[in-house]
Order: C-alpha cells, then sequence, then structure tokens
C-alpha cells in the first residue's frame, strides 16, 4: 500500500461544492527520501523504506548515521516502512512528493500515535456508567469498577480485565477518510476528519484507493 509520513498542524474546515462546512486535519508532507527498497528476491518481501524531517547528523548513532549515507540521505527523523509498495521509475536516494501518491478525493488511513492521558480510571479509560445513584450506602462508589472476580471458582481474576491503568499512546488507525486538498507549494495535505495524536506528531498516511479487494 502506498504511503507518504506527515506532521499534523492542526484542524481547520473548507466548503464543499454544495457549500457544506467540512472539518478537515492540516498535514505537512515534506517530499520523503526513499532510504531502501525492499524486493522478494533479497528480503522475502515487497516494500519501499522513506525517510522524512530532517534531523542534525550529531544527534544520530553511527550505524543510523551509516545507513543513510549508504542511501544518499541526509538523516531523518522518522523512518517508516510501506509495504507492497514499490515506487516506479524511482530509486534509493529519490524523493517522493505528495502528487506522487495521493490525488484530491483518494481515501486513506492515517496511523499515529495517541495523546496520553496519563493513568486514569475506569470511567474514563474504559467508558464505565459507574455503580449508579448514590443510594443504598454508595456514597463513595459512584466511579468505581465493580466486581472484576468470582470467589470460590475460579477463584482468580482472568487476564486481560478491564481496570484502571494506563490510557492513550497508543498507536492508533483512523479509516478511510478522504483527501480534501492538496497544498503541494505549501507541502501541505488537507482530509477529512481527525487523526490520532497532538500537533506536531509524526503521522503515516496510507493511499487504499489504489488497492483492488
Amino acid at each position: 500500500m502506498s504511503g507518504l509520513i506527515g506532521k499534523k498542524v492542526g484542524m481547520t474546515s473548507v466548503f464543499d461544492n454544495v457549500g457544506r462546512n467540512i472539518p478537515v486535519t492540516v498535514i505537512e508532507i515534506e517530499p520523503c527520501a526513499i532510504t531502501q527498497i525492499k524486493t522478494e528476491e533479497t528480503d522475502g518481501y515487497t516494500a519501499v523504506q522513506l525517510a522524512a524531517f530532517d534531523r542534525k547528523a550529531k544527534n544520530v548513532s553511527n550505524a543510523v548515521k551509516g545507513h543513510f549515507d549508504k542511501a544518499g540521505v541526509s538523516p531523518k527523523y522518522q523512518v517508516v516502512e510501506f509495504r507492497d509498495f514499490v515506487p516506479e521509475g524511482l530509486t534509493v536516494g529519490d524523493e517522493l512528493k505528495i502528487s506522487d501518491v495521493f490525488t484530491v478525493g483518494d481515501v486513506v488511513d492515517v496511523v499515529g500515535t495517541s495523546k496520553g492521558r496519563g493513568f486514569a480510571g475506569v470511567i474514563k479509560r474504559h467508558n464505565f456508567s459507574g455503580v449508579g445513584d448514590a443510594t443504598h450506602g454508595q456514597h463513595n462508589r459512584l466511579r468505581a469498577p465493580g466486581a472484576i472476580g468470582n470467589a470460590s471458582d475460579p477463584s482468580k481474576v482472568f487476564k486481560g480485565m478491564r481496570m484502571a491503568g494506563q490510557s492513550g499512546n497508543e498507536r492508533v488507525k483512523v479509516k478511510n477518510l478522504s483527501v480534501a486538498k492538496i497544498l503541494e507549494d505549501s507541502n501541505v495535505m488537507l482530509v477529512t476528519g481527525s487523526i490520532p495524536g497532538p500537533k506536531g506528531r509524526y503521522v503515516e498516511i496510507h493511499n487504499k484507493t489504489s488497492v483492488t479487494n
């Protein structure tokens, strides 16, 4: 599946052809450099490795710097592999721009890391409803998780119970968004709806339009 690496800028809205106000997310997509092309013969599968957003060479390890030097590319912050995608007519060291992969109206999936919300209870983390009204002595149990296991049988708490804990900061994919507008001169693309993560966080944009079911 083809795609590029971007950075979330924020949200705004645009008007469509019939005058409806459509909320969109602004994604900055700088030209992505090809750092490696994998094939069935050499790696057992087909993929292209892209890198984007410049980084100071002093802040990368010698091994990572060597990988970029081999491709003839300056060090980058983000390196992402896109499976089953080999750009035609391009080799290692070349760059992919927005117009090379996306057009207005394309259906895309956006993958990013959601906002971290720290340690959260079951109501915030799992949308529990609590134990109900403050009656029958339930003066301090309104946001409690309730029972989590049985007594004599099976005498244990099963793994995977929905309980309080770390909320957010997870890899999230938002599916079936569409490309509303492309501003190639500014390296910006607008997609309908919201995408995971705060402003300034890197995301992967996968193009589904060219994929056949």
